[in-house]
């Protein structure tokens, strides 16, 4: 970007709310992955008038007030590089097969001089010639992370539920996935896996109702937003034994807090420090070329690709389409 004659700072650590607003004041662009100082809100977006892009190298955007971007005339970019949504599935695949072939429980007693015992048998997974059906997996938003899943799933002869209405059917079809109703893939699902965008609709989705739906021996797994289970209500859940156990990749406060109930689930919960799509040559290093490509474009006046506030375009375009500052 210096390159290109951008004047580039860097804001290096963990900062607080006030200290990015010092940063992002008189800045024409904002570049970056999840910003754990605070939300974009409608203020913090304000405080520089000059602002036409917020540039995010992760898939998610649920940090900014999307609304407020759109009717400030910013656009908002987002990078679902394969690097980062494939990462997620396969982690996703991990975290079910840790959980359900008890991988903790088994590596535990070996260290300890023990060996075999029943309590650490496994879940079968797919469907078998003796009759044996097979588990049922749901998964909860048909986007890209959850069609790898669908697909990664498919040779295990599994039988797979999704739910997504913003999918056309053919997509369900396209892998292997079965359409239905959240409803109907709760009562149903051994695993349910959720793979859907943090927004008003999806927050606190899974909660003391959507819970108590699925079965007592179900396993929950959420590799998508922390904020899209209510962690009071699964920990209320697994203590009372309404579903089997949780794996999961994010927590609605990150880090928890050292005396959080989740912590004291024992085996009954699979924890990682949203760290799923983090993998050797994957993980967000392939999103900065293209993330770092949408700041240059609209600095010239150009509409970037991957814009997620589509509806600004007009309104960006008539504040910066003749504007370039490159």
């Amino acid at each position: 970007m210096i390159a290109a004659g951008c004047e580039v700072e860097v804001a290096g650590g963990r900062l607080d709310r006030c200290e990015m607003v010092e940063h992002a004041r008189g800045a024409d662009a904002l570049l970056g992955a999840t910003f754990l100082a605070g939300r974009m809100d409608r203020e913090f977006l304000k405080s520089s008038s000059a602002l036409r892009i917020v540039s995010k190298y992760t898939i998610g955007v649920d940090d900014i007030d999307v609304d407020a971007a759109t009717e400030l005339g910013i656009l908002v970019t987002h990078c679902p590089v394969e690097a980062n949504w494939g990462g997620v599935a396969e982690g996703t695949l991990a975290l079910m097969l840790g959980f359900a072939k008890k991988l903790r429980e088994r590596d535990r007693r070996v260290k300890a001089g023990g060996w075999r015992a029943p309590e650490l048998q496994g879940l079968y997974f797919g469907s078998r010639d003796d009759g044996y059906p097979g588990l049922t997996v749901g998964i909860v938003g048909l986007g890209r992370v959850g069609r790898r899943v669908a697909d990664l799933l498919a040779p295990w002869r599994m039988r797979v539920l999704a739910c997504d209405p913003y999918v056309d059917d053919r997509i369900f079809a396209e892998h292997g996935a079965w359409k239905t109703d959240l409803e109907t893939l709760l009562g149903e699902a051994d695993i349910v896996t959720l793979h859907c965008n943090l927004t008003a609709e999806t927050r606190g989705l899974m909660n003391t109702e959507t819970l108590g739906r699925m079965k007592p021996t179900a396993l929950l797994i959420n590799t998508a937003r922390g904020a899209v289970v209510d962690l009071d209500a699964l920990c209320d859940a697994i203590e009372a034994g309404r579903i089997e156990g949780a794996a999961l990749d994010v927590l609605a406060e990150e880090p928890p807090p050292a005396r959080a109930r989740v912590l004291g689930l024992g085996d009954k919960i699979l924890l990682s420090p949203h760290m799923v799509a983090a993998n050797a040559d994957g993980g967000l290093r392939a999103a900065i070329a293209p993330a770092t490509d949408a700041v240059l474009a609209a600095l010239r006046g150009e509409v970037p690709e991957h814009v997620y506030n589509a509806g600004v375009i007009p309104h960006w375009q008539a504040r910066f389409g003749n504007d370039p500052l490159l």
